[in-house]
């Protein structure tokens, strides 16, 4: 395989510029672009929904890399003007602009969008999570009010009632789920991140469902529950989810399907690759997509490699990680709900263990409550077991 003269990279967050890093890193001196649909230069969202929505971080500090960092990579940045449209066959991206792109490879970074309420548009004082501009924008909410409700219970939606209750916020979770984060971290230790989040005083209304939006001269004032009641609300977060953002592929040829699928090598079709939150493929028999930062940056990795004339799979062990009040929990591997749970380090006692996930006597994940350093180091027993296999 030839190494492509020119590589263009349509997403310019994390996933996009750790590919174009990537590709310079293994010695790439082709032309590279990155086109991106925000005008900031790349950032970080993990620290969004923390340490910049808190106030903590100016919003500079989450940028990825210094300009002169991005400088060196001697690479295009064409921003603020997002793809519309993609032809696969000859490797050509329009965009709103009116500009066309073309380049001998393409990779696909452009992430999700969040889910939203019909109701949204129309109500003042509902918000989203995804962007910077989203952040900053809620927190100029924040301060200035005094209720919020929380739409989601998952890693956003509680990373989010913990911000705001830092703040002084009266701050009620609302979702189907029975404990924040039980679908990522299973029973036990969802059980006591429920607890975490009742002993700083955010309102848990989980196992339950939204029917709608209330408003008053066109500024949200509540949220309705299925089970009839009104939760008062002067902000309201929606964050129930992300869709990945593959509208602008329709009529490519691609595959897409939750994602844009993709072989193993995260090839999409003859030329185009995708990485990140956007990306679904094949691993140990099912296509998965994975959104979150780690993820980003490890696909990458091996999008580059291919790019480049590798034949690397990839097979990641997934990652996570999340920062709730006083405390941080990591996710090694996966958490399957009929897995065997056994503590392996510390004591939930205290808040401060490691919990082992197996299933058929095997480990498949780790998680870990404030002992970092500790479930990095059980990660190995993955990693052998899945050398083992090989």
């Amino acid at each position: 395989m030839n190494t492509p003269a020119s590589v263009l990279i349509v997403g310019a967050s994390a996933a996009g510029l750790s590919t174009a890093e990537s590709l310079r890193r293994q010695g790439y001196r082709g032309r590279l672009t990155l086109l991106g649909g925000e005008p900031h230069l790349p950032y970080d969202r993990p620290p969004l929904s923390k340490q910049v929505l808190s106030g903590q971080w100016a919003p500079e500090r989450a940028q990825l890399r210094p300009p002169a960092a991005l400088s060196d990579l001697d690479a295009d940045f064409v921003l603020g003007d997002p793809a519309v449209g993609l032809d696969a066959a000859t490797h050509t991206v329009r965009t709103a602009s009116g500009n066309t792109l073309q380049a001998e490879a393409i990779v696909l970074a452009t992430g999700v969008r969040p889910r939203t309420l019909p109701e949204s548009a129309e109500l003042a004082g509902v918000h989203v999570l995804r962007t910077l501009d989203d952040t900053l924008a809620l927190q100029l909410d924040l301060l200035r009010s005094k209720r919020l409700v929380v739409m989601g219970e998952g890693v956003l939606g509680a990373e989010i009632a913990a911000t705001a209750r830092t703040l002084g916020l009266d701050v009620t979770m609302v979702g189907p789920q029975p404990a924040p984060m039980f679908s990522q971290l299973g029973p036990m230790v969802s059980g006591l991140l429920a607890d975490v989040h009742t002993e700083h005083g955010v309102h848990l209304r989980l196992g339950t469902g939204v029917t709608g939006l209330t408003g008053r001269r066109g500024r949200v004032a509540g949220v309705r529950l299925d089970t009839g009641e009104e939760l008062p609300a002067d902000v309201v977060v929606v964050a129930i989810g992300g869709i990945p953002n593959t509208d602008w592929l329709a009529g490519s040829g691609l595959a897409l399907d939750n994602g844009v699928v993709c072989d193993s090598r995260c090839r999409a079709a003859e030329g185009i690759y995708a990485v990140g939150d956007v990306a679904r493929w094949p691993h140990r028999d099912v296509l998965l997509r994975l959104e979150n930062r780690t993820n980003a940056t490890e696909q990458a990795a091996v999008a580059a490699a291919n790019i480049l004339g590798a034949d690397q799979p990839y097979t990641p062990i997934p990652h996570f990680w999340t920062d709730q009040f006083d405390t941080k929990i990591q996710v090694h591997g996966t958490l399957p709900a009929d897995a065997d749970v056994t503590i392996v380090d510390g004591d939930v006692a205290n808040r401060r263990f490691v919990a082992r996930h197996s299933v058929a006597g095997r480990a498949v994940g780790f998680v870990g409550w404030n002992m970092p350093k500790q479930t990095r180091l059980r990660r190995q027993e993955i990693v052998d077991l899945q050398l083992a296999n090989h």
